[in-house]
């Protein structure tokens, strides 16, 4: 079993993820392979398995790769690795990925419990990506129009959690998190 936590870029999925590593001894956050650049602070095996794009399509072609996407011209992907890890360590493992990821999981039938994190509004997710102060005007319209794309698939989700209110979020979350396990470790 997995716990995936997925939503638009600006909505608080980082945090609340932290919040949830915290909390919950008994999860174990999926670190993704990614053909971008590592940015400052970031450690190789830690934060991602920084790859070259050769290495990365390699990994694609001898299906090594759980789910993968490309996102704003490099590639991330969970390699099939993180979840035989977790398993051996009798961890679940949770993965933090876009919408991509989130469907090529459901084709392929992996179980585990699905969560979309939403903004109270696309005004407010506006709000907290040019809050940042990280990116041109342009570039969060695309990061917008991408998430009203993802907003149109929750029926990809078990669950979708509204993040108006951090601490809301994280308990909510969390309490999904336990009684899904509770009722996966009953089965």
């Amino acid at each position: 079993m997995v716990v995936v936590i997925s939503g638009p870029s600006g909505v608080g999925k980082t945090t609340i993820v932290r919040r949830l590593l915290e909390r919950l001894g008994f999860l174990r956050l999926s670190v993704s392979a990614t053909t971008r650049a590592p940015r400052r602070g970031e450690k190789n095996g830690v934060d991602y398995h920084f790859v070259s794009r050769e290495e990365f399509e390699k990994m694609v072609n001898n299906e090594e790769m759980l789910e993968w996407t490309q996102v704003y011209g490099n590639y991330y992907g969970t390699p099939i690795s993180e979840i035989e890890n977790a398993q051996k360590d009798g961890k679940v493992l949770l993965l933090d990925i876009e919408i991509d990821g989130v469907e090529q999981l459901r084709r392929k039938g992996i179980e585990g419990v699905y969560i979309q994190i939403v903004p109270p509004s696309v005004e407010e997710l506006r709000r907290r990506l040019q809050k940042r102060g990280t990116e041109s005007r342009e570039a969060v319209e695309e990061r917008l129009r991408r998430a009203a794309e993802e907003l149109a698939k929750r029926d990809l989700f078990d669950f979708v959690v509204k993040n108006d209110d951090l601490e809301r979020a994280v308990n909510e979350v969390e309490r999904i998190v336990r009684e899904c396990i509770r009722r996966s470790s009953n089965a």
